[in-house]
C-alpha cells in the first residue's frame, strides 16, 4: 500500500517558527503539530490570560484541521501540555466547552515552562477525507 503524505499550511493559524508542518495528512488521518496560543500576526503575540490562551490554542487547532479538510468533530486524540497542573481544572472546563461530545481520547501533561511563556500547548490527531 502506498502511503500518501501531505503537509498542511494555513495563514489562519500561526505559521511554523521552525522546521515542521502545521499538520501532516497521511492515510486518512491528520496529525496537528503542537499549537501555542499565538495569534496569526507575523510577530509573536501570545493571547493574554488562561481562558484566552486555551481558546486561542484550540482555535489554532481548529483552523489547521479545517485547512486539512476536517474539523474538531473528527478528533480522535488530543494532547494538552500545561505549564502548571494547578490550571488543569479550568483548562478542562474550557476544553469541554470548545470540543463538545463525543470526547476524543486525551492526554494531559504538566511540562513546566512552554515556549514564549505560554500556559498551554495543544496537538491533535483527527480523521480526514474518506476515513470520516
Amino acid at each position: 500500500m502506498k502511503i500518501l503524505i501531505e503537509s498542511i499550511l494555513t495563514p489562519k493559524a500561526p505559521l511554523p517558527r521552525g522546521h515542521y508542518a502545521q499538520a501532516t495528512k497521511a492515510n486518512g488521518f491528520v496529525f496537528v503539530s503542537g499549537q501555542l496560543p499565538l495569534t496569526t500576526d507575523d510577530n509573536v503575540v501570545l493571547a493574554q490570560g488562561l481562558e484566552a490562551q486555551v481558546y486561542q490554542a484550540l482555535a489554532n487547532v481548529r483552523e489547521v484541521l479545517l485547512a486539512a479538510g476536517t474539523d474538531v468533530g473528527s478528533l480522535v486524540s488530543v494532547q494538552i501540555y500545561v505549564s502548571d497542573i494547578e490550571i488543569w481544572p479550568r483548562v478542562n472546563e474550557l476544553y469541554k466547552q470548545f470540543i463538545g461530545d463525543p470526547a476524543p481520547a486525551r492526554t494531559v501533561v504538566q511540562c513546566g515552562q512552554l515556549h514564549y511563556g505560554a500556559q498551554v500547548e495543544i496537538s491533535a490527531v483527527a480523521l480526514c477525507g474518506d476515513a470520516r
